[in-house]
């Protein structure tokens, strides 16, 4: 389970309109420029060795600089690796340049945070008396027993949106209806079906990792949360707490997560661990936990973990952040480029050409 945007491990060089329907045609170039010996190609991920050679593009970009999203590359090609002060400079404006995104979108959410939060704010204190009705209801149906109460929101809850988001995906991966999904599809051509063999295999593997490694592990986490708060606390929190505890939820679970995802891309550990994962190389939802049970622990559930116990969270709290990571891990993988949804092309680049961390 995690957010898949991040612990891409490829060079910045590499031409990211790799997608038919969304490619730019080359650039003509005069002759004068071209190399007189030929250009080398970069090695594609083959399923005996999902490992692509850094080097051969290092000895592509040299020849051939390409142009990526509309701005033109070839700064970043061969000559930043020959040049230890234009590295330097590169990478002094890339940090200044996102000192500035992250400030100005610091200084926009303060300004709008109350326009922002006053219709959410408004549903929540005028529905405040319900769901805390509600709540106490359920406390009440349960009590002596809250650990029952407990296994529905953090297992079942979070399971039924993760096997109901991604059955709607497999009807569309094996179908390929409805169409207004379907014609969204990032790599076009791959999984039209999906294969049922290898999606069998995967299935039962994702079973195997929620049941005999998450469900354990979610229930070992109970008596922890009961030592550093009350998980069925009988007062809800309030919005703008859980509003706090996502964000602070996400900043642990990201940095968590990209250091044990570039951890497992080590050669050492990625042929007995990681490769597992990257089988896929056109990703759909449900394999946004398919793993290697040790990477299962390590860089799926421990990161998701962690900041639900530091915080000593409420049940309500740890329901919706389980549900929320498992949507949005589906999300990242699921092949589709949907409208209104985060862009997924970048993960699936990664599965698609993915690297080793040297």
């Amino acid at each position: 389970m995690s957010f898949q945007k991040k612990g891409i491990l490829f060079p910045a060089h590499t031409d990211l309109n790799f997608f038919s329907s969304r490619a730019r045609p080359e650039p003509v170039r005069s002759p004068v420029m071209r190399s007189p010996g030929p250009a080398s190609r970069p090695t594609q991920a083959e399923p005996g060795d999902n490992k692509v050679s850094l080097q051969s593009y290092s000895d592509t970009a040299t020849t051939k600089p390409r142009t990526t999203a509309g701005c033109t590359c070839g700064l970043l090609t061969g000559t930043l690796g020959n040049n230890p002060s234009a590295e330097k400079g590169h990478i002094w404006d890339s940090m200044r340049r996102t000192a500035l995104i992250l400030g100005l979108g610091l200084l926009l959410l303060a300004a709008f945070w109350n326009s922002i939060t006053w219709y959410p704010q408004r549903f929540w204190g005028a529905s405040g008396d319900f769901w805390q009705t509600r709540w106490e209801t359920l406390l009440s149906t349960f009590e002596g027993n809250e650990w029952i109460l407990y296994i529905i929101g953090v297992v079942l809850v979070p399971g039924l949106c993760f096997w109901g988001f991604n059955g709607l995906l497999l009807m569309v991966d094996r179908t390929g209806k409805p169409t207004f999904i379907s014609r969204y599809r990032i790599q076009l051509d791959k999984n039209e079906p999906v294969d049922p063999v290898k999606l069998r295999q995967s299935i039962r593997t994702v079973i195997f990792n929620q049941s005999v490694i998450s469900f354990p592990m979610l229930v070992i986490l109970y008596p922890f949360l009961k030592w550093t708060g009350d998980p069925c606390c009988r007062e809800l929190p309030t919005f703008h707490w859980i509003l706090v505890e996502l964000v602070l939820f996400t900043l642990v679970q990201e940095i968590l997560f990209y250091y044990s995802h570039r951890l497992f891309h080590h050669p050492k550990l990625f042929k007995k661990v990681h490769k597992k994962h990257h089988e896929w190389t056109t990703p759909i939802g449900l394999i946004s936990i398919y793993a290697d049970p040790i990477e299962h622990v390590v860089s799926n559930m421990l990161p998701v973990m962690v900041g639900p116990l530091a915080m000593g969270s409420h049940l309500s709290s740890i329901t919706v952040w389980l549900s929320l990571v498992l949507i949005v891990s589906s999300i990242t993988h699921c092949g589709y480029h949907l409208p209104f949804l985060p862009s997924p092309e970048f993960h699936d680049y990664h599965h698609l050409k993915f690297f080793l961390q040297l």
